[in-house]
């Protein structure tokens, strides 16, 4: 191989790792172990209760409903591209004091985007949620939990912080039912964890909503019998 045959393929490697090399975040036991501020792991005594692909003005509200009855907050990662379809359901989550963090605009995987778009992508979603809810997002959460070098500049230009997770309950799958979201979750789930569920079926099965919202109650009260504080991101690592 001449020089400038091993230097371009030398270059075309190192984009490439530069592009999928956070792939590694992917793997959740390797995050998890490796990662715990990615993975979203907080205090001891603290649940993260996180919702995805919302708000959906179907499925959305009856969550809402049921955190008030339980006077429980949560932290919701909004797609720009369905946030723009409820504007109001988006200021009513703020204003009943749940953390608004985004998803980006479009859920597609971000191994797909180049620099500019995935930069253009985030900032179209996040500038669309800061002026619904006079508030700046804080967290960011990939489509796919999928993070790539160009993401993670868009996060540093955009001040955002990605957060994954420590359990989920695979709530999109068609066959998943009320107690496997539930054994999913709970198999994993630790003081200090970081729960993934969806609040919309938008990119999942057509009405999976509705098994995870049958699943939540129990997975709250095992919560609360285990002496866990469940809550928001922002509350997650305070002391």
């Amino acid at each position: 191989m001449t020089t400038a045959r091993r230097l371009l393929a030398t270059t075309a490697l190192a984009a490439t790792a530069l592009h999928a090399g956070p792939l590694i975040s992917t793997f959740g036991p390797l995050r998890n172990r490796l990662m715990p501020g990615l993975s979203g792991r907080g205090r001891p005594g603290h649940v993260a209760l996180t919702f995805d692909d919302g708000p959906d003005h179907l499925s959305t509200p009856h969550f809402l409903r049921l955190l008030a009855a339980r006077d429980i907050r949560a932290t919701f990662f909004l797609l720009g591209s369905m946030a723009v379809r409820s504007p109001g359901l988006v200021q009513e989550m703020s204003a009943a004091g749940h953390e608004i963090a985004l998803h980006g605009w479009a859920h597609k995987p971000l191994l797909l985007r180049g620099p500019r778009a995935t930069y253009e992508d985030l900032a179209r979603a996040d500038g669309l949620i800061g002026d619904l809810t006079g508030t700046p997002s804080r967290l960011f959460r990939p489509p796919y939990g999928i993070l790539t070098g160009p993401a993670h500049l868009a996060v540093r230009r955009l001040d955002l912080t990605p957060v994954l997770w420590t359990t989920w309950g695979e709530d999109w799958r068609a066959k998943a039912t009320p107690r496997s979201v539930y054994d999913t979750v709970v198999r994993d789930l630790r003081g200090g964890g970081t729960i993934l569920l969806h609040d919309s079926d938008c990119t999942s099965t057509t009405g999976s909503w509705r098994t995870t919202l049958a699943a939540l109650p129990r997975l709250l009260d095992t919560c609360a019998e285990r002496g866990w504080e469940v809550g928001p991101l922002r509350e997650h690592y305070t002391a």
